[in-house]
């Protein structure tokens, strides 16, 4: 993922957050908002009560490789901000990757 489709600050996480859609499953909750960019943009988080930072990096990881595996499941010009849950942290690579295209294919649908 480049840096370019990156949602780095924290009113923009804010923003996308109270006035975006949101869906959600037992892993990830995803809220969604169009921008007025011609480019996608992604912000993950992971909460700081779920485990320590070498862990939350390695989600963080794998949802990012996953995020670059399935390019074509999300939309131009839309803002995402994926909050991973407790659940997570037990979860393998194949499982966190079927619930999340599993959202993302929810929410094109959506559109």
């Amino acid at each position: 993922m480049k840096k370019i489709n990156v949602v780095k600050s924290n009113q923009e996480f804010n923003d996308i957050i109270k006035t975006g859609n949101c869906i959600k499953n037992s892993f990830f909750v995803i809220y969604t908002k169009s921008n007025k960019l011609d480019r996608y943009r992604f912000g993950i988080s992971v909460p700081k009560k779920i485990c320590n930072a070498v862990n939350r990096n390695k989600l963080k990881r794998k949802v990012r490789n996953i995020l670059d595996n399935y390019k074509n499941l999300y939309s131009k010009s839309e803002d995402y901000i994926i909050i991973l849950r407790n659940s997570c942290l037990d979860a393998d690579y194949k499982v966190l990757e079927d619930n999340l295209i599993y959202l993302l294919k929810k929410i094109k649908e959506k559109d």
